[in-house]
């Protein structure tokens, strides 16, 4: 069975979106343990949000500069889970059909490596719960961004992890893993 592992960038103080806040931070160290992700996923998973925003700015990317991850990002397949978008315009993007858990369930239980999914909203909430994350993987960086903390506020989600692996990068950013906990 596939794995789901999530990977968040993230501030000091939980904001997740847009973030060009990043950039300084994306140096050698950062750039090896991505480029170990994609590496291990032949798939991505995301929500409406996530890929509207990703959606603009890959196509964009230069392809044949390994540096920028884009050859990866435009060209593997992509999943959406969304009721309102219905003709996904970037390349190797579907739109998850049905019941978001047993569409999730069905990829999973396909052959293939990792899927990936970045951003953590209330898509990563509903598989977690229904016990689909296998990792999440929290990306703290060391800003202050003053905005509103992640995407869409998740005021019925409670969750508990457990550590699996800690990275420190020499510019700052902690990179740590978490394994749902399943409930008792």
């Amino acid at each position: 069975m596939r794995k789901l592992v999530n990977s968040t960038y993230i501030t000091l103080d939980g904001v997740i979106e847009n973030p060009m806040w990043t950039a300084p931070y994306f140096d050698e160290e950062a750039r090896g343990l991505a480029g170990e992700q994609t590496d291990e996923a032949d798939a991505m998973l995301m929500g409406r949000a996530t890929y509207d925003g990703m959606s603009v700015a890959w196509p964009q990317q230069d392809e044949s500069d390994p540096n920028t991850g884009a050859a990866y990002f435009n060209n593997v397949k992509k999943y959406v889970a969304s009721t309102t978008l219905t003709d996904p315009t970037w390349k190797n993007t579907e739109v998850l059909q049905g019941d978001l858990v047993e569409a999730v369930t069905k990829l999973k239980a396909q052959e293939g490596k990792n899927i990936i999914q970045y951003g953590f909203g209330s898509v990563t909430a509903q598989l977690i719960k229904a016990g689909l994350v296998d990792e999440v993987r929290f990306w703290i960086h060391p800003v202050l961004e003053g905005a509103t903390s992640l995407t869409v506020p998740l005021t019925d989600f409670k969750a508990s992890f457990e550590l699996v692996d800690t990275r420190v990068h020499k510019s700052g950013v902690i990179v740590a893993s978490y394994r749902p906990k399943t409930a008792a």
